[in-house]
């Protein structure tokens, strides 16, 4: 099973912890380890902005719940 085919089952703090590992030896590794790290960057970037995306949108909508509805005006008695 390929990394790729995992990122699914991974938790949020696994696929950021594989970016970050992934962006490293793309950066500083050997040829090969770079080149392989080069192809999974985009694929583990992609999730992370998704799932990070995701959970934003689960934030807003939470604090949208939570947050007190205010009065609508009403006209001034004449």
């Amino acid at each position: 099973m390929t990394l790729a085919e995992r990122i699914p089952g991974l938790s949020d703090d696994e696929i950021k912890t594989f970016l970050a590992n992934a962006v490293r030896l793309r950066d500083s590794g050997d040829a090969k380890r770079a080149a392989e790290a080069a192809e999974m960057v985009p694929v583990l970037e992609e999730a992370y902005n998704e799932r990070r995306a995701a959970k934003n949108a689960q934030t807003q909508a939470r604090r949208a719940a939570t947050r007190p509805r205010r009065a609508a005006a009403t006209p001034a008695a004449a």
